[in-house]
């Protein structure tokens, strides 16, 4: 594997004039599907944790990806989530690939979910972290509307936003920050478009398809799912990741403790553990 986290080359694949940027990398080798990786608000390719990607390439390609006007891509950004989730089967097949198993973040979260209901064929297994489901509720706590959507975000604020509140937490925090910004040609920052589009599409996901069984449509997300949350997610309450292992008929559920909205940032080893075992079983 000659590739990894910091040196894979951004390349670009053109859906109809848009230029959507992506990473390659891994195991090509390996017999297993690509994972495809949906960001977070604002985020981008460079976002990831280096420990997380690096090491779920030793036994498979990884693909990062930007949104339509987000970073490295171009477009007018989308402001529903299902169009993101078209996007990407569109980016999929443009590379070849029949199937993909898919880890999504936060609002990439909520893009995986509609990527596997809309193009159930592309997806073997689905990982969700920190997410919710369509008509859940976010339950915020009300500093995020401050923090989260500043111009240029500081190591503060991703400790606010994606760690515990122990010193523990904040040192992984710490921890991570310096390992996401150790590549070199990183992405340029997102656009305020971007970020004005992801509020209307978040929005608009919180509305529940059919107010009397909220949960309903989770039942159409029948392959293998892993669901992983701290144990206090300021951005979006865990109890949504229970509404989701209750509704998703295939799913299982990890709580980690100490741990807020970017778990697998503050447990990397560990979920890099988790991850590979639910992968590989």
């Amino acid at each position: 594997m000659s590739d990894n986290h910091l040196t894979a080359p951004t390349s670009f694949v053109d859906i109809d004039g848009t230029n959507f940027a992506y990473r390659r990398w891994g195991n090509a080798e390996s017999g297993q599907p690509p994972l495809l990786f949906f960001q977070h608000f604002r985020g981008g390719m460079d976002h990831w944790d280096p420990i997380m990607t690096d090491g779920l390439a030793e036994g498979r390609e990884v693909i990062l990806y930007n949104y339509r006007g987000c970073a490295s891509s171009t477009g007018t950004p989308r402001t529903r989530i299902e169009d993101y989730a078209d996007d990407a089967a569109s980016v999929i097949r443009a590379l070849g690939l029949s199937t993909v198993d898919v880890v999504g973040f936060s609002l990439g979260g909520m893009v995986t979910q509609d990527f596997t209901r809309r193009h159930p064929d592309l997806v073997r297994k689905l990982m969700l972290l920190g997410t919710q489901p369509r008509g859940g509720n976010p339950d915020p706590n009300p500093k995020i509307f401050e923090v989260a959507p500043r111009p240029l975000p500081v190591v503060d604020d991703f400790l606010f936003l994606f760690f515990g509140p122990s010193e523990t937490a904040k040192q992984a925090g710490r921890d991570f920050w310096e390992r996401r910004h150790q590549r070199v040609d990183q992405d340029p920052p997102s656009s305020v478009e971007l970020m004005q589009a992801e509020i209307e599409a978040n929005t608009a996901f919180v509305t529940p398809l059919d107010p009397e069984q909220p949960f309903a449509h989770l039942s159409e997300i029948t392959q293998p799912t892993l669901i992983v949350n701290g144990v206090n997610d300021v951005m979006i309450a865990t109890i949504n990741s229970w509404h989701m292992v209750q509704n998703i008929p295939n799913a299982q559920l990890i709580v980690y403790p100490g741990a807020g909205h970017g778990a697998q940032f503050q447990y990397p080893e560990r979920f890099l553990s988790h991850a590979i075992q639910f992968l590989d079983e």
